[in-house]
């Protein structure tokens, strides 16, 4: 194991201010380091920003703060146990932090959670694209736990950002990515298979 598990529980404080890349901006060009595997030899490879739309998919990134920590691990192991939904909707799901490609391999070893997930680990080490996206925590300079929901084009359509202490809810993820691929307008609490506003409006 790699240092000691972080338990982040500070607070805030007000003077903090964030530029987060919001809808309709082009999601940032980039090129990382990633793991993709912990077998010998097959670990790494290179992502970028075209790994997705490449293939006309969509894409989903999530970032953790820190590798070897507590809540990191639980929404991890959460995404992995969703990633097939998340491929029945022809989307790429990323995960990254701004560990080194390393320090992920060692977790991913150590970890009986992490040994065996279908995405790759994105390492930000330089910690540019996490400030490019105005995510890098101002006190800590680690990435805030961001999702991105970013369309074939590159185009972001979704963000959400919760504070270091505060695991996200995954099938929100997964929801909020069905209502934007209907392209309609989707009601409070909308669930796939029931039926849009724009549906009913048809119907008038």
């Amino acid at each position: 194991m790699i240092g000691a598990p972080t338990i982040f529980c500070k607070k805030q404080t007000h003077n903090m201010s964030y530029r987060i890349l919001s809808i309709g901006s082009q999601f940032p060009a980039f090129k990382k380091k990633a793991v993709v595997s912990i077998e010998k030899g097959k670990e790494f490879m290179e992502i970028t920003n075209d790994y997705a739309a490449a293939k006309g998919k969509w894409t989903v990134m999530f970032w953790w703060p820190k590798d070897f920590t507590f809540v990191c691990p639980t929404e991890i192991a959460e995404f992995n146990k969703k990633h097939s939904e998340f491929t029945d909707r022809d989307a790429v799901l990323i995960g990254a932090s701004t560990d080194s490609e390393f320090v992920h391999a060692a977790w991913r070893r150590d970890h009986s959670d992490l040994r065996d997930l279908k995405f790759p680990m994105l390492a930000d080490t330089s910690k540019s694209l996490a400030e490019e996206l105005g995510i890098l925590d101002q006190e800590e300079k680690v990435a805030l736990r961001a999702t991105f929901i970013i369309d074939p084009q590159g185009i972001v359509r979704w963000v959400s950002v919760y504070d270091l202490n505060v695991g996200r809810n995954v099938q929100e993820v997964v929801r909020v990515l069905d209502a934007l691929q209907t392209d309609e307008l989707c009601p409070c609490n909308w669930q796939k298979g029931q039926e849009t506003l724009t549906e009913q409006l048809n119907m008038n």
